[in-house]
């Protein structure tokens, strides 16, 4: 195998298990988006601009990794290594991704809704009243 081919299954290896990942946090994504953002259509903006944020930094570091020609080191080690790099560029921008999602979902339960204002006011002026 050549090291142009090597390197092309490997990006496609890669491409295949980051299309799969972005699958699977599609729906997920998509209803804490719009829980945050409010309305769907920005929720959708925040979704495509994190699907391509998650898709382009694993493909980025696959292809930064470009197998040697004539290397002492198996193609397939270097395909290997070549996804290593995905996954990992994968699992960071979707830790980093998590890290900001759940700030601001902890923002958005910290801070009371008019519903809970008007309880706790209520609740507090029953308690008053009673006294």
């Amino acid at each position: 195998m050549s090291p142009v081919i090597a390197f092309g299954t490997g990006l496609a290896v890669t491409m295949g298990v980051v299309f799969l990942a972005l699958l699977y946090l599609r729906s997920p994504l998509q209803v804490i988006l719009t829980n945050l953002c409010g309305t769907a259509e920005r929720a959708r903006f925040w979704t495509a601009f994190s699907n391509i944020t998650l898709f382009l930094v694993p493909i980025a570091l696959a292809l930064n990794h470009q197998p040697t020609a004539g290397g002492t080191k198996s193609l397939v080690f270097e395909i290997s290594d070549q996804i290593e790099s995905a996954v990992i560029g994968l699992i960071i921008s979707v830790m980093i991704l998590g890290m900001v999602l759940s700030r601001h979902i902890l923002r958005l339960s910290l801070v009371p809704s008019s519903k809970d204002v008007g309880t706790s006011q209520s609740g507090s002026q029953t308690d008053a009243a009673a006294l």
